[in-house]
């Protein structure tokens, strides 16, 4: 489906949240380091009920999680403390976690407030024991150009990450407490992203930001974006989690696609004069006998409960996004109560019959245009997830719900709950302010941008677009920097080396930590120097791997390398033409790969690849002009 965003009013901003590299979480002494579920030496657990704000008001996105009354079990371990476990007041805001909140938010162009108070963000999904996140204003007003755009940044937020969840039921979600405290940044864009590719570049940009200053986690799941998307005719919408920065322009793409196809859906319920009936009936008598194995087992502990919805015929089955159809918004809905639900748009399918199907439908005397959903589970959630399924389908005949969802590894995504409001934050009073004075503010040491650096390396090394990027941004950009002020070497060999090669040896299982920075060096001296050809260096590097207790002299010597005279080198090419006169006089030319090959063999690492090539070259012209 081809959309025109400027014509649809798209609107999309950003939420990064990254997780600081900081050695002490956010509110306590313990150790930002992640443990695997069965180190586990504990385990407690937790209700959690909504509370109302300071303004007397309760968050409607917590109201709606507390309706599930589901129960919390939380992992401990020997690096997590009371402060986790809700059980001690937090300690004083981490100070360098802080003054790395501060360093992002000036690369970022923003004004740091004067004074730094910590709120109480209530979460009651459970990842969180104490029933709210702690999170701190830093910085706002701030802005970033790409691409010549300039984006807002709105505000920065200093925060304790939440808890990871281990598994998840109806009635239970397991967490881990070694996540929970972890300092991170919330960034968080104005609405001024207008394409879903604008959006991706600007999470692009973003990174880059966090990554320059060497001071944020690396990893899977160390940064996630959220995304706020809305068109002209739609609603708001945040999609949280993505994971994976290719798949956010597809994300914000599909969610323009889902609220285009969810208002065409409005338009013709409205059209054929739909309704909701609200009459929740026991259907449990047209299964008896089901070859329906989802049913039958719900039968043994349950009844069949099912609802019409009338002029829904054929819509609660349409395509909104990539496998998700308006039936799966419903499903969404209800799966806070049950496993899912059935709709007669699907039918006869899961092993329902047509005869079923008929009697279902004669039950509510439901016309070809009609839908009829059903659950099968215990009657108290049976009709609770009915609710949810017509209060859904009283919205799918009025607006685009504004609601939280989650991304999917397909770049759809799935209702989570409602937005949340300013309800939900409050103040932290076990926490004391801190004051930003200009003593803090000017020992913050700004880095340069790796776009900076990039551009520079490519200025003054003449290197290309990718390997620029690529040095730029590794860890070994200082090293790289240091051999190009002592050396004459050619930066794309020392780039192709730290970046290429290494990596190659690394992913063949060798031990790259014994390959040190000075063992390098002197590798690219001896380069330099004429004393060891370039051809050498994998296999040099490969033997310094395998012997941490050699020294470099003692690797090239066992490998037989080092540089060789002219004569020497002549020898071997004699050698190497000696009995193959006929094959040169009858390939020409073309014969100088396949010998180029051979005298490499006994060359490589020897001689320079450039300097063979160049002499046995001559060699085959003059074989080729005797004839």
């Amino acid at each position: 489906m081809t959309l025109d965003y400027k014509k649809l009013g798209l609107k999309a901003g950003l939420e990064i949240h990254q997780q600081l590299g900081t050695d002490e979480k956010l509110f306590c002494k313990c150790k930002t380091q992640l443990r695997d579920a069965d180190e586990s030496d504990g385990m407690f657990y937790r209700y959690l009920r909504p509370t109302q704000s300071e303004m007397g008001e309760i968050d409607v996105a917590a109201m709606e999680a507390s309706k599930y009354n589901r129960r919390y079990l939380y992992k401990t371990y020997d690096t997590t403390c009371l402060v986790e476990n809700d059980e001690e007041p937090p300690r004083e805001l981490n100070g360098a976690a802080l003054d790395i909140s501060l360093e992002i938010a000036l690369l970022l162009n923003m004004k740091v407030i004067d004074e730094v108070h910590t709120m109480r963000k209530i979460v009651i999904d459970g990842s969180n024991t104490a029933g709210f996140q702690r999170t701190a204003l830093i910085a706002t007003d701030g802005y970033l150009d790409v691409d010549g755009n300039s984006i807002g940044i709105m505000v920065l937020c200093l925060e304790e990450e939440a808890s990871q969840k281990i598994s998840e039921t109806k009635d239970e979600v397991v967490y881990s407490l070694d996540r929970l405290g972890i300092p991170l940044v919330e960034i968080a864009t104005g609405s001024d992203i207008k394409t879903p590719e604008q959006a991706r570049k600007v999470a692009e940009y973003i990174g880059m930001v966090l990554r320059s200053t060497g001071k944020v986690k690396r990893g899977i799941g160390t940064i996630r974006q959220d995304v706020n998307v809305s068109i002209a005719e739609g609603a708001r919408v945040e999609i949280k989690g993505v994971q994976m920065l290719g798949l956010l322009s597809t994300i914000v793409e599909n969610e323009a696609i889902r609220q285009v196809k969810l208002i065409e859906i409005k338009n013709e319920l409205n059209n054929r004069r739909a309704c909701v009936d609200e009459n929740i009936v026991d259907v449990t008598s047209v299964f008896e006998g089901t070859e329906c194995k989802l049913v039958s087992k719900a039968l043994g502990k349950g009844l069949v409960l099912g609802i019409c919805l009338r002029g829904f015929g054929g819509l609660v089955g349409r395509e909104i996004q990539p496998d998700r159809r308006l039936g799966s918004e419903f499903s969404d809905r209800a799966k806070g109560f049950t496993g899912g639900i059935f709709h007669t748009d699907e039918m006869p399918k899961y092993g329902i019959s047509e005869r079923e199907v008929s009697a279902l439908k004669g039950i509510f005397d439901a016309e070809e245009g009609d839908c009829v959903i059903f659950v099968a589970d215990r009657e108290d959630m049976a009709k609770k997830a009915l609710k949810a399924v017509i209060k859904r389908a009283d919205e799918a005949m009025k607006c685009i719900p504004e609601e939280t969802r989650r991304s999917l590894d397909n770049g759809s995504s799935a209702y989570m709950r409602p937005l949340p409001g300013a309800a939900r934050m409050y103040p932290e009073t076990d926490v004391p302010p801190v004051l930003i004075g200009n003593d803090r503010m000017i020992n913050i040491e700004l880095p340069e941008l790796f776009s900076d650096r990039r551009d520079r390396y490519m200025d003054e090394y003449d290197l290309n677009e990718e390997l620029a990027t690529q040095i730029s941004s590794s860890p070994n950009f200082e090293f790289f920097e240091d051999v190009m002020k002592g050396l004459s070497i050619p930066p794309t060999l020392v780039v192709r080396t730290l970046i290429t090669t290494i990596s190659e040896i690394q992913k063949e299982g060798h031990p790259v930590e014994n390959i040190t920075d000075k063992k390098l060096m002197s590798l690219f001296e001896l380069i330099a120097e004429a004393k060891l050809a370039k051809e050498a260096i994998y296999d040099v590097l490969i033997g310094l791997s395998k012997n941490p207790k050699g020294s470099l002299e003692d690797v090239i010597s066992e490998l037989g390398f080092g540089a060789v005279k002219a004569d020497q080198i002549d020898d071997v090419l004699e050698k190497t033409i000696l009995d193959r006169r006929d094959f040169i006089l009858e390939k020409g030319m073309d014969s100088l790969g396949p010998l180029m090959g051979v005298a490499m063999k006994e060359l490589r690492g020897k001689a320079k690849g450039n300097v063979v090539n160049k002499l046995l070259k001559e060699k085959i012209q003059a074989i080729i002009s005797e004839r």
